[in-house]
This record gives C-alpha cells, sequence and structure tokens, in this order.
C-alpha cells in the first residue's frame, strides 16, 4: 500500500487523531514507531518511515511507543469498508483465525492458496498473516498483564504463544521491555477469574445514545440488555460461553469481559468494536452526507452515528427473518420462544411475553442488571428444535430453518470475513429472503457500509419527514450521492422516521 510521504508528515506534524490506525510513523533514530497523534517532538524528515501496519513496522524493528500505545489505536477503517481478500482476511485475523486455525486455516476460509495469500499480505500491509497475527497477541499478552493478576506463563498461552520463551522475546522486541517490567506500576482490577477490562478506542465523535437508542428496542430476555448507559450481552466464543459489558465514554468504550478461556480475548475485543463500529471513519461518513442539503441538519445535530453490527451473523439473520412484516416488539415475543425451546431462555420469561405480562418483562429486563446472560442459539441448537412447535407463521419458519441448515452445513458464511457479493447470492435463493433481508444481512452482518433499503417502511417514512421522496425507485436513485455510505443514511433515515 503507497503512503504518500507528504501527506502523513503533515498529519503527524499536526497530531492529526483522524490518521490513527490508518498509518503507523516509525523513528529510526529512536527505534520507536507512533501513532500519527503521538503528542512527543514531532521527529525530523530524515528519521521518518511510515507503515501500513504495526506488524510491518516490527518486522522492521521498531518496539511500539510506551507514551502513545499504537499498538491500540483503533483499527483501519479500510478493513471494514474493503470487501476484498485483503479485507476479509483482516477481519478473520482479528477474529483469531490464524491462531485457532493457522496460516493454512486462514488460507482455506479466504479460498486462496497460502503462498498467494502471503503475497497479498505482503504488498498491502508490508506483513504476511503470521507477523500480522503475531503483533495481535502481542497487544493481547499487553492487556492481560496490566489489566489481571495472572501469571506470565498463563499469560503467554492464553494470548496464543507457543512457549514462555517465544512470549518473552516477542514482548521484549514489541515493547522493548521484557513482561514483568509492562506490569509493574499497573493495579490489576479484582473482577474475577477470566474477567479482563479495557478501553475500546475509537475515532471521535461517537453518538452513544443512537448506539444504545438502536440495540435497546431490540433486546431479548437473557441475550442482552441496556442499562443506566450501558450494553449488556452473551457471547459465543471459540473456546466457550462469555459475556460483554460495555459502556460508552469520552474517546473509548469501557469494557468488561467475562471468559470461560482467556483464548478468547481477541476475539471477544473484536466483536465488540464490531458491533459498535468502532472502527469506522465518522468524520469521512458525516462529511460525505453532510453535504446533502436534505440530510445536513441531521449530521449537524448528531454527528458521529454508526451503524450497530453483530457479534453474531447468524443471530442477526434470524432475528431479520422473524421482523418480517411484524412489529419489534411481535418478532422479540417469537424470538423469545424461540430460545426458551433451545434452552437459552427460562418458560418463565417466556410466559411473561403474553400482552397482560408485557410491563412484567419490561421490569425484568430493567431490573436484571447482573443477571447471567447467553449467547444467541447457534444454528444447530435451532434446527433441533424448528419442529418443536414454537408460534411463527409457517413460511418463516421453513426460511429460518433452511438458514439455519445452509449455515450448520458451512454453505453459507454471514461472519464479516466472508464473502459479500457471494454471501448475498446465496440468501436471495432461500426462499422468504428478498432484498430487504439480504440488505438488512449485508448491513449488520457482513458490514457492508454501502447497503440501501429502499422499499423499508420505516426508511421511507424518515425520508419523507426530511422533505425527500417516499417512491422506492426515485430514493434508491437519490441515495446514489450517499455512496459509499449508504448504511450509515439507513441509520439516519431510520433516526428521523
Amino acid at each position: 500500500m503507497e503512503l504518500d510521504f507528504e501527506r502523513c508528515y503533515r498529519a503527524v506534524d499536526s497530531r492529526d487523531q483522524r490518521f490513527d490506525g490508518w498509518f503507523y510513523t516509525g523513528v529510526t533514530s529512536t527505534g520507536i514507531y507512533c501513532r500519527p497523534s503521538c503528542p512527543a517532538m514531532t521527529p525530523k524528515r530524515r528519521n521518518v518511515r511510515f507503515f501500513p501496519s504495526s506488524a510491518a513496522a516490527q518486522r522492521a524493528g521498531l518496539r511500539a511507543c510506551r507514551r502513545c500505545r499504537p499498538d491500540a489505536s483503533p483499527g483501519s477503517p479500510q478493513w471494514d469498508v474493503r470487501a476484498d481478500v485483503v479485507g476479509r482476511a483482516m477481519r478473520l485475523i482479528a477474529d483469531g483465525v490464524v491462531d485457532r486455525d493457522g496460516v493454512p486455516g486462514l488460507a482455506a476460509r479466504l479460498g486462496y492458496t497460502e503462498r498467494h495469500l502471503h503475497r497479498m499480505l505482503r504488498a498491502e500491509l508490508g506483513a504476511g498473516p503470521l507477523a500480522l497475527a503475531r503483533a495481535q497477541r502481542a497487544q493481547t499478552a499487553r492487556t492481560l498483564i496490566e489489566t489481571t493478576g495472572l501469571g506470565l506463563a498463563e499469560i503467554a498461552f492464553a494470548a496464543g504463544f507457543g512457549s514462555v520463551r517465544q512470549f518473552n522475546d516477542t514482548v521484549r522486541a514489541v515493547y522493548g521491555a521484557p513482561p514483568s517490567q509492562l506490569r509493574s506500576g499497573h493495579d490489576t482490577v479484582v473482577g474475577g477469574a477470566g474477567t479482563v477490562t479495557l478501553r475500546l478506542a475509537y475515532r471521535p465523535p461517537l453518538h452513544a445514545a443512537a448506539l444504545l437508542d438502536f440495540l435497546a428496542r431490540r433486546t431479548l430476555p437473557g441475550v442482552d440488555e441496556v442499562v443506566d448507559g450501558t450494553y449488556r450481552r452473551g457471547l459465543r466464543l471459540p473456546h466457550g460461553p462469555g459475556e460483554a459489558t460495555l459502556s460508552p465514554a469520552v474517546g473509548h468504550v469501557a469494557a468488561t469481559l467475562r471468559l470461560t478461556d482467556l483464548r478468547d480475548l481477541a476475539p471477544a475485543v473484536a466483536r465488540c468494536r464490531r458491533l459498535f463500529d468502532l472502527d469506522s471513519d465518522p468524520l469521512a461518513v458525516d462529511q460525505t452526507l453532510a453535504a446533502d442539503p436534505a440530510l445536513a441538519a441531521t449530521v449537524a445535530a448528531e454527528p458521529g452515528v454508526r451503524v450497530p453490527r453483530a457479534v453474531d451473523g447468524f443471530e442477526i439473520a434470524v432475528r431479520a427473518i422473524a421482523t418480517q412484516q411484524v412489529s419489534l416488539a411481535s418478532a422479540r415475543t417469537t424470538l423469545t420462544r424461540l430460545l426458551a425451546h433451545t434452552g437459552t431462555v427460562d418458560q418463565e420469561v417466556v410466559d411473561s411475553e403474553s400482552v397482560p405480562g408485557r410491563r412484567k418483562l419490561l421490569d425484568q429486563q430493567e431490573g436484571s442488571r447482573g443477571g447471567a446472560l447467553h449467547g444467541f442459539a447457534t444454528a444447530e441448537e435451532v434446527l433441533r428444535v424448528a419442529d418443536s412447535g414454537f408460534r411463527m407463521p409457517v413460511g418463516r419458519r421453513e426460511t429460518i430453518r433452511a438458514v439455519a441448515r445452509a449455515v450448520a452445513a458451512g454453505e453459507l458464511d454471514l461472519e464479516p470475513g466472508g464473502d459479500r457479493e457471494e454471501t448475498v447470492r446465496r440468501l436471495t435463493e432461500i426462499p422468504g429472503i428478498g432484498g430487504w433481508t439480504a440488505g438488512y444481512l449485508a448491513m449488520r452482518a457482513l458490514g457492508d457500509p454501502d447497503t440501501f433499503l429502499p422499499t423499508d417502511l420505516a426508511l421511507r417514512r424518515g425520508a419523507a419527514t426530511l422533505g425527500l421522496t417516499d417512491n422506492p425507485k426515485t430514493l434508491d436513485e437519490y441515495a446514489v450521492r450517499w455512496r459509499p455510505w449508504r448504511s450509515y443514511a439507513v441509520i439516519r433515515l431510520w433516526r428521523s422516521a
């Protein structure tokens, strides 16, 4: 990836936070690499090199700056935007695929040979998949060192290292200090075994109220909840169940992760960042949308609106199908019954979903803070109970069965590492899934920033509120001016409705 020296150097000289995560500044005279916004004195031009990834800087023999902590900066937004092989690879690496399945597993998921994948990543990022995974392991190790009371040997294996020696060598190379020195001066947070607290950085602004409002309207008992400005949800992770508590704050989202196995730290962090869309570039999005007079006022009033995404693509698929042609409240009742059949929630919660018990359910949700939450049912679990008689129109039930069958068989990839075009094509081949459902999944499950839903009733109402046409065809043509950020326009039109 070509980095324009003059543009990058101007960003460093002005300490522009907008470029954090886009590139990294290497200083050859000190042997360190930094964020563009590092508060240290601007290095001389002759001593500066720019890198497209922290892994590339580490391969060049540089260690991470202890002042600006470039390894903890927001991820590059281009990996959320790009749907090509490199973008998909980066999302899979962030989710820990290399640590679990190795480079052969990553290559198999992408449908390329290891050699060709390595060549593409080197060309774009200056480092291959192993180096990129190594950089992530180093960041995971540092988080565990500074926020838990685990022994260093335990941390080494939890972070994905093959040996304690490899762990020690990597930490020294990346941070210029042994693990024991990184721990000194940091008070560990006591939260029980498997509990990790950390800050999830983002590029401001972040309209947290819009995120929480969207999620609060769609919470499911026993799965997720929003209480006092904090979102909690259960997680299904590669090595066991977990739970995330996310509280938006100035400059970061405070996260508390409760994990069955600490090897799931990196995947849990990646999924939480994905859910809150923390790697996006809100200034670029808002600049494009604000150029349209119809959206200028809402962008000025609510800067930094994100697209609430997903920790589980299959979950979003089932939610979307259950919501077809019914209200959110009705869909929640149906989904709660489904989860009760799979054993995810208790039957008494289902009973409270009756119309007379609606207030009881809401009271339970408001008062459930601290209660155990579980991840959504898996495709295999849904298949097992699909004929159990829970109330749902036959057509929708069959559609959910078809999606579950395809996901369980590995024929449908609803995670961010999947091929977006191929996934949408396969979705629309399933009876009961049309353009709206496929588009909704592309936007929330696959992370497509440029999906538009012109037939959506709420979207059309929002458009009319802003003085735009509510004719689907005309509105779809009009929305071309919002590219490549039409998914963000969808959220804004929904809010206007």
